[in-house]
């Protein structure tokens, strides 16, 4: 796999979040450079990035590693999402474009298209897309690149149960982009915070070998190729 040596650090979190390379596994320079097909130079770069993400640790005789959060911390970056959302709705509702709406509102459209024709296979990839979209109608470059990083993280974290009723989340979603469009903040922060805490309720943390409850257990197995 070759990839632009400026893509590599999304390359290589993507792999942490998407689990080809396990928690506490030891990242080489060497093994990544022949990965993705660059020079050491731009791995050695993405990982100083990706440990001032958190998603990666330098550790004495084992170099760099992925990182092995605890539970305490998975679960602190759900309730720190469930407080930041909810402000990025207030501020989009007072800052959004209009394209930022129409964008909003077709993802809303598309979404409840998909659950009526029982298409459930890219509601989350679509949810994802709403709230990323939301976040930069906040027009705070500094608030959406940490949702972005929370998203990340916590995808990597957890894994979520699809909603019971996708319909009404659809909904919700919807009720949101009206909140925002008329430039009610207090009324978009309050739907978006009920929301957060309903999709929050749905996170279940990942198989326990791989979120350790406990800051003394370190694993240093190989990464995998």
């Amino acid at each position: 796999m070759r990839i632009p040596a400026h893509s590599v650090c999304t390359a290589i979190r993507d792999d942490i979040v998407s689990g080809v390379f396990e928690r506490g596994s030891r990242l080489t320079e060497e093994l990544l450079a022949r990965r993705y097909g660059v020079s050491r130079v731009p791995v050695r770069e993405a990982l100083r990035t990706l440990e001032s993400e958190g998603f990666v640790v330098t550790r004495r005789h084992a170099g760099a590693c992925v990182a092995e959060p605890t539970e305490q911390e998975a679960a602190d970056l759900l309730e720190i999402r469930m407080l930041l959302e909810p402000l990025g709705a207030a501020r989009a509702a007072q800052r959004r474009t209009e394209a930022h709406l129409k964008v909003l509102r077709g993802l809303v459209r598309l979404g409840q298209e998909r659950v009526r024709r029982g298409q459930g296979e890219d509601l989350r990839s679509l949810g994802g897309w709403f709230h990323e979209t939301l976040a930069q109608a906040s027009g705070s470059p500094g608030l959406t690149a940490l949702l972005t990083q929370l998203r990340h993280k916590i995808a990597w974290m957890y894994a979520v149960e699809a909603p019971a009723r996708p319909l009404e989340s659809w909904a919700e979603h919807g009720a949101i982009v009206d909140a925002v469009a008329r430039a009610d903040a207090e009324r978009a922060r309050a739907l978006t915070a009920q929301h957060s805490e309903r999709v929050a309720a749905a996170h279940r943390l990942r198989r326990a070998e791989r979120v350790r409850t406990s800051q003394h257990a370190v694993n240093i197995a190989s990464a995998h190729n």
